[in-house]
């Protein structure tokens, strides 16, 4: 189904969609939403159980073979085409349009559930000063949120008011800052929080590195096993850590480079990112593992013992670390409220996937666009998961959106632009124009074998574990992992295809001029690289040989 056809004026016009003022900006806030909740609680154990230091090799290659260059994949494809992902997808190629309504709806899944991770770590910095968990913080967890757990899961609305609370108020803060717009709203608030979360997480790591046992849970971390780089699990586990980590593929880096000036950076800004988000996660290591080994000196255990991630470390053992330290309070607010400050710039990217879609598809104004997306995204956030079936249905959520979300979405978008349409010369040739640091066959590489391999081997390995394992999915009940897990994972693509299939409205900003009054580059020719013109004065100005 074809979309209508402008009229003259339409066509005419500029699309008023806000953009950075500067690459600083850019970077502060790409930087803000790569360090999230991941880089805190899923790197140290995932570094862990993977060979330890030993595992800083696969994690570098891994980086530099797959993570680096689908950041400059993002980059290319929103910042020659423009638009929020739908649109950059459709000015690429007509038909792809549907990968990027696929990268929006996986956003909206994740935006709905990590308000809930976001009120918790909020509820916890207050309860941080009086150490409310007392000496069984598994215990209080379980009471604080009233969770259903294992095959007692189910669709319950009995809301638990503290965490409803928490959550209507992370939402008007997300609200707030996202109807400030793309500089005064997210760079703003990126430039401001970014550097706090560091400060803060450098005061953390000093004071864990002075707790009794802090060196053995450093040894613990970074002792190699170099025969770990033997086990093909270990890189697959190296990729799958840069792949969430960096924020690449559903939608939030190509977003974030449509709102860039034209004349910029994009390689060395790429750089940038990617390095700034494994050294804070290597920081992050650091912090974690001195306070783990403190935890478990004082409990008399070995370190593998006390090593969890996710829920658990945050919620359960840090608080334990928390009881027993002797300034535990201040490792408690410096540990949460690190927490938020990570996980509030990375909710605030997830959601502008949203906002920037819902705006161009109407050609709406910021605050219209930015309510129409977060009310009612606020609404069913607060409505489902400030129950006692948040917990269950953020865990299935998460597990199937990462798995069968981001990951497939990653695997279907680099083999389209790769093979299909064969759109990296073109890509490549956009990146170089004004890329300090030139791409060219080892760019090529990675994306043609090395990142649709490995992610290739991640979906089959994460689909043989879940099928061939005993019972469900953490014993949650068959047909709650059927129908918000798996179902859920495939309606996301139906409804991605549907939507790619609805007209654009002639009103919308794909019938516009950019926001600097220009034309929009056409779409990628087949093989073709950009023809070199000495008077383009921007990438967008290169046309193929064939355009």
């Amino acid at each position: 189904m074809s979309a209508p056809t402008p009229s003259a004026g339409a066509a005419t016009q500029s699309a008023d969609r806000g953009a950075f003022r500067g690459r600083t900006a850019f970077i502060f806030a790409a930087i803000g939403s790569a360090v999230g909740l991941g880089n805190i609680w899923r790197f140290p154990a995932v570094a862990y159980d993977n060979g330890g230091g030993a595992f800083i090799l696969p994690y570098l290659v891994a980086l530099l073979t797959a993570g680096i260059p689908l950041l400059f994949l993002d980059y290319a494809i929103g910042h020659r085409w423009r638009g929020s992902a739908p649109a950059a997808w459709r000015r690429f190629r007509r038909w792809t349009e549907f990968i990027g309504w696929w990268q929006v709806l996986i956003c909206v899944i994740i935006a709905v559930y990590y308000a809930l991770i976001l009120a918790w770590a909020t509820n916890y910095t207050i309860f941080s000063f009086d150490k409310r968990w007392g000496d069984d913080p598994a215990g209080f967890f379980g009471e604080y949120t009233r969770a259903l757990g294992g095959a007692d899961a189910t669709i319950a609305f009995d809301y638990v008011p503290a965490v409803l609370i928490s959550m209507v108020l992370v939402w008007i803060a997300v609200i707030v800052v996202m109807a400030l717009g793309v500089h005064n709203g997210i760079a703003k608030s990126a430039i401001v929080f970014i550097p706090l979360l560091i400060v803060m997480f450098v005061i953390l790591v000093i004071v864990s590195l002075t707790l009794p046992g802090a060196i053995a849970g450093l040894d613990a971390f970074f002792k190699p096993n170099w025969s770990a780089l033997l086990d093909p699990g270990v890189w697959v586990a190296a990729y799958g850590q840069i792949f969430f980590s960096l924020s690449v593929a559903f939608g939030i880096m190509l977003t974030y480079a449509s709102y860039l000036k034209k004349k910029t950076d994009l390689t060395g800004s790429g750089l940038v990112v990617g390095f700034a988000n494994s050294s804070f996660e290597i920081l992050c290591g650091i912090g974690v593992f001195s306070a783990l080994g403190f935890m478990a000196q004082a409990q008399g255990v070995a370190i593998d013992e006390v090593v969890t991630s996710g829920v658990g470390l945050a919620f359960i053992a840090f608080p334990a670390i928390i009881s027993e330290a002797p300034v535990g309070a201040l490792i408690g607010v410096l540990f949460f409220g690190s927490l938020v400050l990570a996980g509030f710039t990375s909710l605030v990217s997830i959601v502008e996937v949203i906002i920037a879609a819902f705006q161009d598809k109407f050609g709406l104004s910021r605050l219209p666009a930015t309510l129409g997306v977060c009310v009612p995204l606020a609404i069913v956030s607060v409505g489902l998961f400030s129950t006692t079936m948040g917990l269950p249905l953020l865990d299935v959520l998460d597990k199937w959106a990462n798995e069968y979300g981001i990951v497939a979405a990653a695997l279907v978008s680099t083999i389209v632009v790769v093979y299909i349409v064969r759109g990296l010369p073109t890509l490549r040739d956009h990146l170089n124009f004004f890329g300090t640091f030139p791409v060219n066959r080892v760019w090529t590489l990675s994306l043609a074998v090395i990142a649709p391999l490995v992610l290739g081997v991640s979906l089959v390995i994460s689909t043989w574990t879940l099928l061939t394992a005993e019972g469900t999915y953490e014993d949650y009940p068959g047909w709650f992992v059927l129908l918000f897990g798996w179902l859920m994972a495939i309606g996301l693509v139906v409804a991605a295809v549907v939507l790619s299939l609805i007209p654009w409205p002639a009103s919308s900003n794909l019938h516009k001029h950019d926001s600097d009054g220009d034309p929009i580059a056409p779409e990628a020719v087949t093989g073709e690289r950009l023809a070199a013109d000495p008077a383009a004065r921007t990438p967008h100005e290169l046309r193929s040989t064939r355009s």
